[in-house]
């Protein structure tokens, strides 16, 4: 029986830049452990681990570590309060968005960040007419 997914896991170049960008959009570290960094938010949990890692394991982990471009096609998705101050609060921190605060024809209010291996994590906020799940 199925229970829930909690722990996405990443391969990323420089584990310090990692945990210093999650931290800085909200996330907190939950574990340490010299190549090996797992960062939470809410109930979810997202495990990074340095790509040189995969090295030492059989070739069938080399393509998801040193493949480029990384997270094409993957979304992580935050649903924030206040989107544009949330937006401004990031800039305030020295990241640099990708996108600016948009609407959606789906409800959403949303921009787009990259973190330092270009994973892609939008902000939303749910707006008038949207089915929130």
């Amino acid at each position: 029986m199925l229970k829930n997914i909690n722990i996405l896991g990443f391969y990323v170049s420089d584990i310090g830049a990692t945990v210093d960008f999650y931290s800085k959009i909200g996330f907190q570290k939950t574990r340490q452990d010299g190549n090996f960094t797992e960062m939470m938010l809410g109930p979810m949990k997202l495990r990074f681990n340095a790509k040189e890692t995969a090295r030492e394991q059989d070739a069938s982990f080399h393509k998801d570590a040193f493949g480029e471009p990384k997270g094409l096609g993957l979304y992580i998705n935050i649903e924030v309060e206040g989107i544009d101050d949330h937006y401004q609060s990031l800039i305030g921190k020295g990241l640099k968005p990708s996108t600016t605060p948009r609407n959606w024809p789906w409800g959403h209010r949303e921009f787009v960040i990259r973190d330092p291996d270009g994973y892609k994590i939008v902000f939303y906020e749910i707006t008038n007419g949207s089915i929130r799940r």
